[in-house]
């Protein structure tokens, strides 16, 4: 934080979009440190930096003074093969509305739950096989969580907080 403040003034958004998935991480793989990896990245570091956050805003800031967004994901509610990702997820949801509680009305916390989003991981055949499931008929694009982040961040959602947006074009509904 003190880095982005030296070279941009005050933070007032702060996007936690770092995640951390492995790919053996069924219960018959996991461990307590691959665990305890995934929730650190996924839900500790995001808890932390809206701490920071929120002790460098004046106690008496007025209201709308930053916004949070977490990114998290439409499976939270449940992550076949994907145990510690799924509940480091599902922690951040939580996390997002406990913020929103307490660090309203000061700073707004939301998040966005994507669903499968086209970033060069996903093959055709696995698109192929995802699409079906999706009413909107196509997978997502990084542009769609953006839109997302940035509608979060705007004065235009002065009055949302605590919220978890899916943006998943039905995915799971």
């Amino acid at each position: 934080m003190d880095t982005v403040e030296d070279q941009v003034g005050p933070v007032d958004v702060l996007i936690n979009n770092a995640a951390l998935a492995n790919d053996a991480d069924t219960f018959s793989a996991i461990d307590d440190t691959a665990i305890e990896q995934t929730l650190r990245v996924n839900t500790l570091a995001p808890a932390l930096l809206i701490a920071e956050l929120s002790r460098r805003l004046p106690e008496h800031a007025p209201a709308n003074s930053a916004n949070v967004v977490n990114i998290s994901t439409d499976a939270a509610r449940g992550f076949p093969n994907q145990v510690s990702y799924g509940m480091s997820k599902a922690a951040l949801e939580s996390l997002t509305r406990g913020a929103a509680v307490d660090l309203g009305p000061r700073i707004r916390v939301n998040a966005v739950a994507p669903g499968p989003i086209q970033t060069g991981w996903m093959d055709d055949e696995l698109v192929n096989k995802v699409v079906p499931g999706i009413p909107m008929n196509r997978v997502g694009h990084p542009t769609d969580i953006a839109d997302a982040c940035v509608f979060l961040a705007s004065r235009q959602s002065r009055w949302i907080t605590g919220q978890i947006i899916q943006v998943a074009g039905g995915h799971w509904l």
